[in-house]
């Protein structure tokens, strides 16, 4: 695996992780016993946490990373033709 596929695969990942992380923990105002505010949509959530998403993202991505790049360096799983 090179640099250049590294960087690309880690990017995809970070982007599925963050993406599958988004709506996990997010309760919109009704839920929280509040108002939403004017202008505002009311589905939009109080707390977003998105800190927490982006660092658990990195990380996930990281390991799912390293995963493949073992997969594909250990020739477990090999799709050249040999």
């Amino acid at each position: 695996m090179t640099w250049t596929s590294g960087i690309v695969v880690y990017v995809m990942t970070w982007w599925l992780v963050f993406f599958m992380a988004l709506p996990i923990g997010v309760k919109p105002p009704h839920e929280e016993g509040e108002q939403a505010e004017a202008g505002h949509e009311a589905g939009a959530p109080v707390r977003p946490h998105l800190f927490k998403k982006v660092l658990a993202a990195t990380v996930i991505s990281g390991f799912i990373t390293g995963l493949i790049h073992w997969v594909i360096v250990s020739d477990i799983a090999s799709f050249r033709n040999a």
